[in-house]
């Protein structure tokens, strides 16, 4: 590193006898790393392989010079901006650039009017950029849509909420939706290699000596985000140069970006994917991935209470009968989490999570319910009996009889919609209903379970 580059971070000098070197090295930090090392091709795109791998679809599609109308949807950090420019570029076409919140219908129009003009004059159908678009109103996307419908123009939109849920369904049916995932550590490392050898637009004019645990940490904990990746590794590196460091060590990079980057927000897919996780990993009986989208949620900031309650029906849906005490449990749970709060509620939560991921499962109740439920949106009511009506005559008290159970009916027809599982407590209730009631000792019975 040069006198004057060490000269340039360290602030001793007069702007009045910079060099042409070092005023051309403050203009370059002006710009942001991640946004310095865009890339500009598929060559240099790093990540979505399951979109721009070799021989997949998107990639034939550029490839071929064609652009579809579609929907890049991922999380933030992604390269859902940077892959909108590389399509106009691969494809040669001209990029017009709207941003949903601020556009106005009156400025869409221009945009139209334009996109019509270009594709006059030159034959192809110009790209009209749309970041979050989801902001869209329904006066915006009718501007835009019949010249999407005619081929005036492609439209390409970008956003991180889920497109099913936020756009239009009008809108999303001209559409394809591809989705982009979270940048995997390899990706990420290669991204920050990448940066520290570039002397142009990276940090390689520094030469610093960046460890492997270093680098590996930036990677891991960016949350599969190349913007935040570069950004923490771009202070590092400044940091390290400022007090004339050489080498960046694991140290340097902890105490600088010392937290992992949480992806999740309560209001969006992150809230409803872990949730989902969460559930899962209890009804599949692992207490170590139960316990790990718990914590998630916690340092996510989800309402406790909202867990709480989720573990309350999953304790019925999918516990059940097999441990009923899970129910009591849950119960429990929730009546002291809202007692004692954050950070004690996180004890309370993990204890009910994992014992309702070891619990043994039964659907039973869960499923009769909604047999019954489904029986009469078929229109089969039945009458109650006349024996088990208030004023009715014939009913036989069970508790007279020394089991505590007499044979009659209670219901004119009957059906079946209870079928008890074989776990936990549920042998227990299925050996009990055996040897009371025939229709659950027909051991060819079809939708015995």
């Amino acid at each position: 590193m040069s006198q004057e580059q060490q000269e340039l971070f360290e602030g001793s000098f007069d702007s009045s006898d910079k060099t042409g070197e070092v005023r051309d090295l403050r203009r370059i930090f002006e710009v942001p790393l991640p946004e310095r090392m865009r890339p500009t091709n598929l060559e240099e795109f790093v990540g979505q392989s399951h979109l721009l791998g070799e021989g997949k679809p998107l990639r034939r599609l550029l490839e071929a010079g064609q652009v579809p109308n579609c929907i890049l949807y991922g999380p933030p950090g992604t390269g859902k901006t940077t892959l909108v420019r590389v399509m106009a570029n691969v494809t040669k076409r001209k990029l017009l650039e709207i941003n949903a919140v601020t556009a106005k219908v009156s400025q869409l129009r221009e945009i139209v009017d334009l996109a019509k003009d270009i594709k006059r004059n030159t034959g192809h159908s110009v790209m009209v950029f749309i970041d979050e678009i989801y902001h869209f109103n329904k006066q915006q996307q009718n501007v835009l849509l019949p010249a999407v419908e005619r081929g005036d123009l492609i439209l390409v939109g970008t956003t991180t909420e889920n497109p099913y849920f936020e756009i239009n369904k009008t809108l999303l049916s001209r559409a394809i939706v591809f989705e982009l995932k979270p940048l995997a550590v390899e990706d990420l490392e290669r991204i920050i290699r990448r940066a520290l050898r570039d002397k142009e637009k990276g940090l390689g004019m520094f030469e610093l000596d960046v460890g492997d645990d270093a680098i590996s940490f930036i990677a891991q904990t960016a949350g599969g985000d190349a913007r935040q990746a570069l950004l923490r590794l771009e202070s590092v590196v400044l940091a390290s140069v400022a007090v004339g460091k050489e080498k960046v060590l694991l140290e340097d990079v902890s105490q600088l970006a010392p937290k992992s980057l949480q992806r999740y927000d309560r209001a969006a897919d992150q809230h409803y994917d872990v949730i989902s996780a969460f559930i899962k990993s209890m009804r599949g009986s692992d207490p170590d991935a139960a316990v790990y989208w718990l914590a998630r949620m916690l340092a996510g900031g989800e309402d406790v209470r909202f867990i709480a309650r989720r573990m309350l029906i999953f304790a019925s849906e999918d516990v059940g009968l097999a441990d009923p005490f899970a129910l009591v449990l849950a119960e429990a749970a929730a009546s002291a989490v809202d007692h004692v709060g954050l950070p004690e509620a996180r004890i309370i939560l993990s204890q009910c999570a994992i014992y309702l991921a070891c619990a043994e499962k039964s659907n039973s109740a869960y499923r009769a319910i909604d047999l019954a439920l489904e029986e009469l949106d078929k229109g089969n009511v039945q009458e109650v009996p006349l024996h088990l009506k208030s004023h009715g005559e014939g009913y036989i008290y069970p508790h007279d009889d020394p089991r505590h159970w007499v044979p009659q009916k209670y219901m004119n027809s009957l059906k079946r919609f209870y079928f008890p599982g074989n776990q936990g407590h549920e042998r227990i209730i299925t050996d009990r209903l055996q040897g009371f009631w025939k229709r659950f000792s027909q051991k060819d019975d079809a939708d015995r379970v």
